[in-house]
């Protein structure tokens, strides 16, 4: 989910249980203001669905070993030679112990927001950070194997965040070529699919998205038709009637961004069927390959 879109029910959750010593997994993620079907992770947590009493959430199957970097796509190797590329892993694992911090209003351009919140989870407890740093590490890989250089905005190296605008200024110093942020949603069960968020034109305040709305565009259209390809899923079912592609103007890691950026929201971790693929290693290994194509598609690699 896109870290800094508001719930005001997950935030007083999450102090809740931060008081209480607990370490559940709370925010929802991804859903535009117009359509925001994911209040259901917040009312499975009080109805008690998630106890919260883990200490670590359980592992997802990524035990499994990642491809070694000399032997993926080695028939696009050095195709991206002098192409930097941002990928930005969705939230942080300590999120969940740093409310205070992530709480913290930062400024996002054209109004101020949390600094991040914690992501959402499956109903087992695999978290979306857990998820979205396990995909950048095999979408790093593909990439660096066709010659790009690639900049994570964290590596888990950090023990909460980074903010928001922060994410966005550490791809501007990059001077990307392209930034991806990596995340799945936390919307109801039932709703299913990947969709793809694009900056919508913003001139207000600090944010100016003017120069980056058509080829963010560009470059979400290819990632969404490599990423369908790749792993064999639809479009979402609840947001972008279809297309896959949702504009949002209310997201500050695209409104401070001066570099084309979209932002990836994989699946639907709450949804049973979604979630058996966003814990399969095999799956976030496809996962990864459509991201990376439509990445290499979008810069003529």
């Amino acid at each position: 989910m896109p870290y800094d879109h508001r719930n005001t029910v997950r935030r007083s959750l999450a102090l809740a249980l931060a008081a209480t010593g607990c370490c559940a997994v709370l925010a929802g993620c991804g859903t535009s203001q117009a359509s925001s079907p994911h209040a259901n992770a917040a009312d499975s947590l009080a109805a008690g669905s998630e106890s919260g009493t883990r200490s670590r959430p359980p592992a997802a199957d990524s035990s499994a070993p990642r491809p070694a970097p000399s032997q993926v796509a080695p028939q696009a190797s050095r195709s991206l030679a002098g192409k930097t590329v941002v990928i930005d892993p969705g939230h942080n694992s300590g999120n969940f112990r740093h409310t205070a911090e992530i709480n913290k209003k930062v400024n996002i351009g054209t109004t101020r927001k949390e600094c991040d919140t914690t992501g959402t989870s499956t109903e087992a407890g695999y978290t979306e950070a857990s998820f979205t740093l396990d995909v950048s590490h095999r979408l790093r890989d593909l990439l660096k194997a066709r010659g790009a250089k690639v900049v994570l905005t964290h590596d888990a190296d950090r023990p909460w965040g980074p903010c928001i605008d922060e994410r966005a200024r550490i791809g501007n110093a990059a001077r990307a070529d392209a930034v991806v942020s990596v995340h799945a949603d936390g919307s109801a069960v039932g709703n299913r699919g990947f969709h793809v968020i694009l900056p919508a034109k913003v001139r207000a305040g600090s944010a100016d998205t003017s120069a980056i709305v058509a080829p963010s565009r560009a470059l979400g259209e290819r990632i969404r038709d490599r990423f369908a390809r790749a792993t064999g899923t639809s479009p979402s079912n609840y947001i972008g009637s279809g297309t896959g592609l949702d504009v949002r103007g209310d997201l500050g890691g695209l409104n401070l961004s001066t570099a084309p950026k979209v932002f990836v929201e994989c699946g639907n971790m709450r949804d049973p069927k979604d979630a058996q693929l966003l814990t399969s290693s095999t799956w976030r290994q496809k996962a990864a390959q459509g991201l990376a194509d439509g990445i290499a598609t979008y810069l003529g690699g």
